[in-house]
């Protein structure tokens, strides 16, 4: 039995890809993107100023560009956004009392939220990965603690930039999670 010729496959209009969009909408649209990754006006003024981007790539190397240029007013305003970390719904409440604990004693150290970039930690280490790593920074010095937290900052938001703009989710600076699909 012979087929007749097949119809062309549908192709769905182009849809403009999250960098394009932003590349393109107003610097006040922009900076709003840019503030709900990381709350600095600083930085994201900087990022709004300098498009178009070329690509995701050249967007996060300015972004972590920016970040390390941040003073510690606009660190100081940034942490102030943020907040702890989630744990995963299905964690035991005694890991929800230690992790709580645990911060209010990093809290009253260093006066401000802990913040740790979990993109990488499957969700089932979630609850271990972070009271292990605010147990341990607990134990840095002010300066070192606030030099960690900067960094841990711009790996948020450079987290957070790069599943938005790749089209897998929205940037949020609060609470302290991963990005939708990380």
């Amino acid at each position: 039995m012979t087929r007749g010729p097949t119809l062309p496959a549908h192709r769905p209009p182009h849809l403009p890809r999250p960098l394009d969009a932003f590349n393109v909408a107003s610097a006040t649209e922009a900076r709003a993107l840019l503030l709900r990754c990381l709350h600095s006006p600083r930085w994201s003024h900087r990022l709004a100023a300098h498009r178009p981007y070329p690509d995701l790539d050249a967007l996060l190397a300015a972004a972590d560009e920016a970040a390390y240029d941040l003073s510690p007013a606009d660190i100081s305003e940034a942490l102030a956004h943020e907040a702890l970390p989630r744990l995963p719904k299905d964690t035991y409440s005694a890991a929800h009392m230690a992790l709580d604990a645990a911060h209010a004693a990093y809290e009253a150290r260093f006066g401000h939220v802990f913040v740790i970039y979990l993109g990488e930690v499957p969700a089932a280490e979630t609850a271990d990965y972070v009271l292990e790593a605010i147990q341990s920074r607990s134990a840095n010095d002010p300066d070192e603690e606030r030099a960690t937290a900067a960094d841990e900052l711009r790996r948020l938001a450079r987290g957070r930039l790069g599943t938005f703009l790749s089209g897998a989710g929205t940037c949020t600076t609060s609470p302290n999670a991963p990005a939708p699909g990380r």
